[in-house]
């Protein structure tokens, strides 16, 4: 019904910042409260951040809080998610992933959503 594009991964240096972007086609992004999660090698799936539908509510893992921040333009149908002061352990692959009806709510449970994009890498250098 919805397909997300991610873009903007790359390496990076310890320290740098670098902004994840999600683009929806098929249906409009203010449809859906959407989550950042993150799986790096050997680890399990992770959520990152999230936000509402309308942007009015952000959540955060606490690994990221104060240096993350997810960020939406409806009118372009655009996700965002801007990294800064990034570090080594940063080094995942990054998917955004969509889902309906939670209002203010955002969700941390992978399971609750619904569609997700194909990833893209974030590598992080010491």
């Amino acid at each position: 019904q919805v397909q997300l594009v991610e873009a903007g991964g790359g390496l990076v240096q310890a320290g740098d910042s670098l902004r994840l972007s999600c683009t929806t086609t098929g249906r409009t992004l203010s449809e859906y409260t959407m989550g950042w999660f993150r799986r790096a090698p050997g680890k399990e799936r992770e959520f990152v951040g999230g936000i509402s539908r309308s942007g009015d509510s952000t959540d955060y893992a606490d690994s990221v809080k104060g240096r993350f921040a997810v960020s939406r333009d409806n009118a372009k149908n655009t996700l965002y998610l801007q990294m800064n002061s990034l570090k080594p352990e940063d080094t995942a692959v990054f998917f955004c992933a969509a889902t309906y009806n939670y209002g203010r709510l955002v969700p941390r449970d992978q399971r609750t959503y619904l569609y997700w994009g194909q990833g893209t890498q974030v590598t992080v250098s010491s």
